[in-house]
């Protein structure tokens, strides 16, 4: 196999490289025309577990939504009775849904490290969960700049558009310089 031959090889492998960067999903990652959806800063938000129930919260300003779980299989559970409290004030919470339950709280709570306390009773079972809720600022949760999405993928495609001129380019001054090994009396 002559150079100009493995040259051509490899102008064709780097061709076909360099197209793979074109083809990743971009911003949104091209599923048709599904509306693209932007999401703002998650609810705050806290877990208390134990061996039978897993209890998540969510804190939107003064109201707070809770699921009620068995922790063995993630199961709502039905029937049962919710009793809570925020650092040691009882709130009264009402069952929307099996396993859903919500509160209304008397003000937004404040920015701090907030005991949660919940006491379960579901038929024979009765158990109580511990856990924390860890409230920022808002200010403090805009400080790190966003993400640059799809920034990678023009930069691959850059590279890889570099990579096939380097190497077309290579292909080409073989090229012209065949004529030359000929006209001196080289075999081809």
């Amino acid at each position: 196999m002559t150079h100009s031959h493995t040259l051509l090889s490899w102008s064709l492998a780097t061709l076909l490289a360099s197209a793979a960067p074109t083809t990743l999903a971009g911003p949104g990652h091209d599923h048709g025309d599904a509306p693209v959806t932007t999401a703002g800063p998650a609810l705050p938000r806290f877990a208390a577990t134990s061996e039978l129930f897993e209890l998540v919260g969510i804190v939107d300003g003064p109201h707070l939504t809770l699921y009620l779980d068995h922790f063995a299989d993630n199961r709502p559970v039905e029937d049962a009775r919710l009793e809570l409290e925020l650092n040691g004030q009882a709130i009264t919470v009402l069952p929307h849904a099996p396993g859903e339950f919500e509160a209304q709280l008397q003000s937004p709570l404040q920015a701090g490290v907030i005991a949660v306390t919940a006491t379960v009773t579901a038929g024979k079972d009765i158990d109580l969960l511990a856990g924390e809720l860890d409230l920022h600022d808002d200010a403090s949760a805009h400080d790190t700049p966003p993400a640059q999405p799809g920034s990678w993928t023009s930069k691959a495609g850059w590279m890889g558009a570099g990579a096939l001129l380097a190497s077309l380019l290579g292909w080409a001054l073989s090229r012209r310089r065949a004529p030359a090994r000929i006209q001196q009396g080289d075999a081809v």
